[in-house]
């Protein structure tokens, strides 16, 4: 027989005469001391399981001892900047030897299929009632849909669409007409340059 059991935060699997170090507890040697929030428990196959504890389960349990565990090296560096740190550390534990592991009255887990079990054979005579109702249920006609296909379309003749159109020049057609403005035709007042007469 075995459970899990958390005690300060973490959890531990415990049986009966195990000891067990666990975070340093506020309380003095020689003293039994009861952990109630069991998670699971183990009995002979049988697996109970708690949502999330188990209701009415203790473990019980006997400190032993107070005491700190093996130093630990804690060192930081920051390479090319000068920093580096080196400190230990060493936390304090509490030994606890577990006396016996209780399950005082019904769990959660059974009250729960009690419950389970009074929903199911509701369901069952519900069933059947639903099922007669939709045999009886007659098909409901639907309307016929209308494909586009088939749908009427009106046809526009050529001469109102380029009506309605408003007359836009393109960008080309803009530029050409830029370019016939800005060209300068010849002045036909002026006289023609005379040549110089050539030495004999």
């Amino acid at each position: 027989m075995y459970a899990i059991v958390e005690i300060a935060g973490q959890q531990f699997k415990v049986e009966e005469g195990k000891k067990i170090f666990v975070h340093r507890l506020e309380v003095e040697k020689e003293t039994q001391i009861e952990f109630n929030k069991v998670l699971l428990i183990e009995d002979d196959g049988k697996i109970t399981i708690g949502e999330p504890t188990i209701i009415n389960a203790v473990v019980e349990g006997k400190i032993l001892e107070h005491m700190r565990g093996d130093k630990v090296i804690v060192f930081k560096k920051k390479r090319k900047k000068g920093y580096r740190i080196k400190n230990g550390h060493r936390q304090n534990f509490t030994q606890i030897e577990i006396i016996s592991i209780n399950t005082k009255g019904p769990t959660k887990k059974a009250i729960l299929k009690k419950e389970e079990i009074e929903v199911t054979e509701v369901k069952a005579t519900v069933e059947p009632a639903k099922e007669k109702k939709a045999a009886d249920k007659k098909p409901v006609a639907r309307k016929p849909t209308i494909k586009m296909e088939e749908a009427p379309l009106k046809k526009v003749s050529e001469k109102k669409i380029a009506e309605k159109k408003p007359a836009v020049k393109t960008t080309v057609e803009k530029k050409a007409s830029e370019k016939k403005v800005t060209e300068k035709k010849p002045d036909a007042k002026k006289p023609a340059a005379k040549k110089a007469p050539k030495g004999k």
